[in-house]
Order: structure tokens, then C-alpha cells, then sequence
């Protein structure tokens, strides 16, 4: 175990899937969607396939959020008929992603209380990525924003974006970590920039968020729970 940092660090903490449940609102609608939608030939496996892939090149496109996520479904629909969704189907999709739109936010279990102990020790920041509006609903819903000295919100995360952080706030690298469940988005890039990370996996991590970690860096600590973060930090 990794001694216990008593000196004061900055911690940058991801928010979808690491301070509450996110993804598994997307899945529960493109389970409601493989089980609704229809093809001759494809299975729900290779229909999933053909999703990942209008998702990846929306996202790379479009952005992130539940917007483009109906749009995803869509043009699925349309690639699997040949023809776009009817006003019906297009409600029915809607219905799908009914609690995506509504908004609900439920902090993890322990996250609120972690919180408070760490922002007593370290300077806390929030970098979180998606549509403007919708991270911003989710940030007020969650009623954790008060524990962050600054909330960013981007519409990606790259090693530029840890860099251009790393400046505005004249962040050291060597005491700075990035705390989040992506392999792709939190602890990638933040280790090109020269950051330490912490990885938190979540089961439900959406599968474009994935990424091969190097488990001979020591400048990534992985944990299992968020409130362990009380024991290194």
C-alpha cells in the first residue's frame, strides 16, 4: 500500500462514472433498443456492433450527451432499414432514453463524504466532458459542486486539455492527480501530462471509454472504491 500523502496535492476528479452512475442509463436504453429494433440476419451482439460504431463516429463528430445519443440511435435505425425512423419509431427511441433527458443525479455511496474529508487536506477540481448544459444540470443535481475550488467542463479530454488545466491553475504535475474510471479520458492523458493518476473502474464504463493501462506505472494507483481514496490521500 502506498503511503498516506499528508502534504497538500491537487486532486482532479472526473464526474460520470466516478462520482455517480452514468452509463448505465445508455445501457438500460440500448438494451430496451436491441430488444425493439429488428434485423434479418444480425443478432443483438453484431447490432451492437454497428452501434459502437455510429457512436464513435458521432461522439468524434458531434459531442457527448443524451442529444447525441438519440441521434445515434437513430442513424443505427436507419443503417439496419435502409431508411430513416417514422415519427412513431423516433418517439419510441425517445421513450427509451426517457431517464437520460429527466436528468436524475444520486451521488455514489461514500463520494459525498470523501469528499468533504479530502477538501480539508487538498484543493479539489472537477473536469467533466459532454454537452455544457447537461453537465451542468447533472453538477447542480448532484449537490457536490461546492466541494471544488473550480468545475471545468470540456467537450473532450486530450493531453492538451491537462496541459491548458495544468497552466491556468500553475498546477505542479508531480503533486496533481487525476481521479476517474476511464482508461482513455482520465488516466491516459493525464499521464502524458505528466500527471499522477488514480483509476477507479466502474463495471459500467462505456466501452468507447476503454484503454490498455500500463501495470508497470507506478504513477497510477487503482482502487476499488471511491471512499478508499481517505487511505492514500
Amino acid at each position: 500500500m502506498r503511503r498516506v500523502r499528508h502534504d497538500r496535492q491537487v486532486l482532479i476528479f472526473d464526474a460520470d462514472d466516478t462520482l455517480w452512475e452514468n452509463n448505465i442509463l445508455f445501457e438500460r436504453a440500448i438494451d430496451g433498443f436491441l430488444d425493439w429494433v429488428a434485423h434479418p440476419t444480425l443478432d443483438r451482439t453484431a447490432i451492437r456492433g454497428v452501434l459502437d460504431d455510429i457512436e464513435r463516429a458521432n461522439s468524434a463528430a458531434h459531442g457527448y450527451g443524451s442529444t447525441v445519443f438519440l441521434r445515434s440511435l437513430g442513424d443505427c435505425f436507419a443503417t439496419l432499414h435502409s431508411r430513416p425512423a417514422s415519427a412513431a419509431e423516433l418517439r419510441h427511441l425517445e421513450e427509451l432514453a426517457s431517464a437520460l433527458v429527466e436528468g436524475k443525479v444520486e451521488p455514489m455511496p461514500g463520494v459525498a463524504r470523501t469528499l468533504e474529508a479530502l477538501g480539508q487536506r487538498h484543493e479539489l477540481l472537477l473536469l467533466t466532458k459532454g454537452d455544457t448544459g447537461e453537465q451542468e444540470r447533472k453538477i447542480a443535481a448532484s449537490r457536490l459542486a461546492r466541494h471544488f475550488r473550480e468545475v471545468h467542463i470540456v467537450a473532450e479530454k486530450t493531453v492538451d486539455t491537462y496541459w491548458r488545466l495544468a497552466e491556468r491553475n500553475s498546477l505542479v504535475p508531480e503533486t496533481t492527480w487525476m481521479i476517474g474510471n476511464s482508461p482513455k479520458s482520465d488516466i491516459l492523458p493525464a499521464r502524458q501530462a505528466g500527471m499522477n493518476a488514480v483509476f477507479i473502474p466502474n463495471e459500467h464504463t462505456w466501452v468507447l471509454e476503454h484503454g490498455e493501462l500500463d501495470p508497470a506505472d507506478d504513477g497510477v494507483l487503482t482502487l476499488t472504491t471511491f471512499p478508499e481514496l481517505l487511505r492514500h490521500f
